[in-house]
């Protein structure tokens, strides 16, 4: 992970970090065994990296931009991205010390995690997943091929 990249995803963790510790303290949505988490953020492209943010009130894939003057949704707004073979709906947002990133919504609330090990192991599924190897495409015989019985395609 690059210099750069560490400090902004530290950034991303202590923002969270300290929302959990005041806005979200003693909501009933807040589940009591897991807590603010980075999980797998590297870039993406050549303007923004991608990782899970895992709180424990939801958890959010993450757009962050590497550098100011990235392009990112404004505060609110949505709109989709493709990440690896998904597409997901994001939303704009800006938090004091970090700046604009963008989040889509994986879980919330929490409940369903018996602990902070079982959200990280499912962050991680998460990232693998659309990190993974693109599909095969399927090589199609050629026309000729096809409409003579050759599977391989060869022509008559």
């Amino acid at each position: 992970m690059s210099a750069r990249l560490a400090a902004r995803v530290a950034a991303l963790q202590q923002a969270f970090e300290h929302i959990a510790a005041t806005r979200m303290a003693g909501l009933p949505l807040v589940h009591p065994r897991l807590a603010v988490a980075s999980v797998g953020f590297q870039g993406h492209d050549d303007e923004a990296a991608l990782g899970v943010l895992v709180t424990p009130w939801c958890m959010n894939l993450v757009r962050l931009p590497l550098h100011e003057g990235v392009g990112t949704l404004a505060v609110g707004e949505t709109g989709s991205r493709v990440i690896g073979t998904r597409c997901f709906d994001f939303i704009g947002a800006h938090e004091p010390g970090v700046g604009a990133f963008e989040s889509a919504s994986l879980f919330s609330p929490m409940a369903e995690f018996a602990d902070q090990a079982a959200a990280r192991a499912t962050a991680e599924a998460v990232l693998k997943e659309l990190r993974g190897p693109l599909p095969p495409l399927v090589a199609q015989p050629a026309r000729r091929g096809f409409l003579f019985g050759r599977r391989d395609g060869a022509a008559a």
